[in-house]
Parts: structure tokens; C-alpha cells; sequence
């Protein structure tokens, strides 16, 4: 039997999604932004609405992702994402938007944007990457690392005693009156990875309903910035990060409570 007999239809169990380019990915391996992006196009895929949406990445190592994903892509200023996704979904409301953030960006210089647009409660989707440190700047402490971890610029641990707490931006957002959906998840296995993408796809068939924000943090690893084996950055998240940020749904619409 010859290989071409074997690559067929029915013999295929998986394949890569057609809305990612061809360029290859430059994530460092092991990192959650790869099979994120993944689950996004997938949706976008299986939704059908390649042509209709519109991706808007600011910098940090989301901004790679216009590289990667084949729809319409914006760069934004750093932090400034929520605010171009404000302009373009009032300019093109029947168009599906969506913002692509770290931890870094979005929970820190782009606090006020996040958050004011949260509270509006703009119509575009939100989906947020954090790692608790900045990933491609040189592995500084970020808003959301979490009290004795390790950074470049806390070596011996974040003592919150000098540095302050931690900030829990999703549950934060959770309590503002624009937000819809909001919800935690990972990317780490095969179970979180079915969880995570369904919470995308959630996110984006929401946003027909004209109800407000939807809000999908993805809790990731670092293995360059932690200094870690990808294996042993897994065991970390899964030990430190998910205790302090646990994965689930913080708030869910009205109409799935009936």
C-alpha cells in the first residue's frame, strides 16, 4: 500500500485548519499561543465567517498572529486593542471582531482600555493569554505574576509586601455590567483544549446576540520566560498558576442558567 492510499478522506483524523497561512510558527515550543490560535481559526472555520471577521492584535508576541491567521488582521498600539475593536465593530457591527491580548498588554498599559470597554459593553470578542510574565521583552514581572514567582525583575519572587498583589483582570471584568461571557480555561491538554475551544466558539456565536463583551482568558505557560522544560512549565501552571487563577466559567448569560 502506497501513501497516497492511505492519505484519504475517510482515513484522515486530523487535519490542519485552512485558515492558517503557511509561514511557519515562531512560538518557542511548548507554548500555549500555537494551539490557540488554532482553536480560534477552527471556529472561524467551522462557523464559516472567515470573510466576516476581524482579528486585532497589539504588541507583545501577539502581535505574530497576524502572520499566522489568514482573515482580516489589525495591529494595534501597545494596550490599545479594545479601543481600535471599539471603531471598527461600531463602523462594521455585522462584522465578527475580535482582540488577541497578554497579560502584559492587556492588564497593564492597556488596564484603562480593557476595562472601560468591559464596562461599555462593546460588542467584540476578548480573548486573553496569560502567563504571568512578559514573554517576549525579557521575562519581567507583569501584573498578573502570581506572590513567589520568579521573574527577571523579581529573581527571589514577587513579594507582594513590595510589590503589591497579583491582578485578577478577568474577574475583574466579570463584575462590569457590559461584560456577557466571561470564562477561564487552558490549553494544556487534550480535555482543556476541547473545554477552551468551546468557550471561543461561545464567545463568537454571542456575539449575534448584541449583548455585550465575551471574555476568554487562556491560562499558558512561558517555558523561555520561566526558565523551564515545556514539560516541567505545564507542571508548574498546573501546581502555582491554576490555583491562583482557577479554570471555568465566572460568568455565564442568563440563558444558559434556564
Amino acid at each position: 500500500m502506497e501513501i497516497k492510499d492511505i492519505i484519504k478522506p475517510e482515513n484522515i483524523v486530523y487535519k490542519k485548519t485552512k485558515l492558517f497561512t503557511d509561514k511557519p510558527l515562531s512560538y518557542c515550543p511548548g507554548c500555549g499561543h500555537g494551539t490557540t490560535h488554532r482553536l480560534i481559526l477552527e471556529v472561524i472555520e467551522e462557523m464559516n465567517i472567515q470573510s466576516e471577521t476581524i482579528g486585532i492584535c497589539p504588541v507583545g508576541c501577539s502581535v505574530l498572529a497576524y502572520e499566522f491567521m489568514d482573515i482580516d488582521m489589525q495591529e494595534a498600539s501597545h494596550g490599545r486593542a479594545p479601543a481600535l475593536a471599539t471603531a471598527v465593530k461600531r463602523l462594521m457591527p455585522d462584522k465578527f471582531v475580535f482582540t488577541y491580548q497578554g497579560d502584559g498588554d492587556l492588564a497593564a498599559i492597556g488596564t484603562c482600555e480593557t476595562i472601560h470597554a468591559c464596562n461599555r459593553g462593546e460588542n467584540f470578542t476578548i480573548i486573553f493569554i496569560n502567563n504571568g510574565i512578559y514573554g517576549m521583552t525579557g521575562g519581567q514581572m507583569a501584573p498578573t505574576t502570581i506572590p513567589g514567582m520568579k521573574t527577571s525583575t523579581c529573581p527571589y519572587g514577587r513579594d507582594v509586601k513590595i510589590m503589591g498583589n497579583p491582578l485578577k483582570i478577568t474577574e475583574l471584568v466579570a463584575q462590569l455590567p457590559g461584560t456577557y461571557f466571561v470564562t477561564r480555561q487552558a490549553v494544556h491538554t487534550p480535555n482543556a483544549v476541547r473545554k477552551a475551544k468551546k468557550a471561543i466558539r461561545k464567545a463568537f456565536e454571542y456575539q449575534k446576540l448584541n449583548k455585550g463583551i465575551s471574555f476568554v482568558e487562556i491560562v499558558s505557560n512561558c517555558n523561555s520566560g520561566w526558565k523551564m522544560t515545556p514539560n516541567q512549565a505545564n507542571k508548574w501552571m498546573e501546581d502555582n498558576m491554576f490555583a491562583f487563577f482557577p479554570l471555568g466559567d465566572i460568568k455565564v448569560p442568563q440563558l444558559e442558567k434556564v
